[in-house]
């Protein structure tokens, strides 16, 4: 389960994506694009970051400023992004309102810098791209209130 697509020879198709990801998943990647289209001045390109490892997956950025990656999984989305040490106080105001699972992503985050780090998020529950969405509100201030 939640296996990506590692064949780095072949570049997925939209529809290929999306029956990999499954409908559920489906839903959550388009509610995801859709207000980060309406926070910032979004591109979005399919890329194979990182490696064997990593798959394919939708790079976001805000103009040139890279947000987060959106790596599609069996059946689930997978949200990896970074969080620099000078964002780590904000963070610490945001996870107040956060669920348990966004708080326990956070604790063990993969070191990265004086206290900040890369998460990976993986998206199962519509509730949880709220969180995502702000911890990304960290990383980068929305251009429009959500």
């Amino acid at each position: 389960m939640y296996e990506r697509m590692l064949d780095k020879t072949h570049m997925p198709a939209i529809d290929e994506i999306e029956n990999y990801i499954g409908d559920v998943s489906l839903g959550f990647l388009k509610e995801f694009t859709s207000a980060m289209k309406s926070r910032y001045d979004l591109q979005c390109e399919l890329r194979f970051p990182f490696g064997n490892n990593y798959g394919w997956g939708y790079k976001f950025s805000h103009k040139k400023k890279h947000l987060c990656y959106v790596f599609f999984e069996n059946g689930a989305i997978a949200i990896m992004f970074q969080i620099n040490g000078k964002e780590c106080t904000k963070v610490e105001s945001v996870l107040s309102d956060c669920l348990p699972k966004t708080k326990l992503y956070w604790d063990n985050r993969y070191p990265c810098g004086e206290g900040g780090g890369w998460i990976t998020y993986r998206v199962l529950y519509k509730e949880e791209l709220n969180d995502v969405l702000n911890l990304l509100a960290v990383k980068k201030k929305p251009l429009a209130a959500p």
